[in-house]
């Protein structure tokens, strides 16, 4: 027989009832945490400033008037400080994929002996001297037809010397 006694008798309602009260509360503050607080990332890059610019994209050919996608881009240095030119490197996405081509340099001067797929040549009076200064330019010459009106495209400018990209554009051309 079954006999009934206040000593044998269980608290199981009253911890099942603290702990559903316990995990519902930790569940909402999770959740309000989750939206008041901007989500942390590790990805260092996002907040890289935009200090050198895409002002043109010249698709024209000079000599014949024609559109022949010629793919020159003229970038602006928009910053504060000078840099030195030969310790940048460029770095391009087209619609989220990586442009085939190698800058490794941005002084017109080294960038001659450099190989240089994917680029015809660079100039202007950003890579004419030792520093690219603010308010200066510099125009890439990439193959024909690398870029075409409306293309997405996002450049890294990199210190070769720190392996850090210092300027990230993103934009429509």
């Amino acid at each position: 027989m079954y006999s009934k006694n206040n000593n044998e008798e269980a608290s199981s309602n009253q911890i099942g009832v603290v702990l559903l009260v316990a995990i519902t509360v930790l569940l909402a503050l999770i959740i309000f945490l989750m939206i008041q607080i901007p989500s942390f990332t590790f990805d260092m890059e996002k907040g890289i400033p935009v200090i050198f610019t895409i002002t043109s994209l010249e698709n024209i050919d000079e000599l014949t008037g024609h559109m022949n996608y010629d793919s020159r881009l003229i970038l602006l240095h928009t910053g504060k400080e000078d840099y030195f030119n030969k310790n940048l490197r460029a770095r391009f996405l087209k619609n989220g994929q990586p442009v085939l081509c190698t800058i490794a340099t941005m002084n017109g001067h080294d960038f001659i002996s450099t190989s240089h797929t994917g680029i015809q040549w660079i100039g202007g009076s950003g890579s004419a001297g030792a520093t690219w200064t603010p308010g200066e330019q510099i125009c890439i010459d990439f193959s024909d037809g690398t870029f075409r009106p409306g293309d997405k495209v996002q450049m890294d400018i990199i210190d070769k010397i720190s392996n850090i990209t210092i300027s990230r554009y993103m934009g429509i051309l």
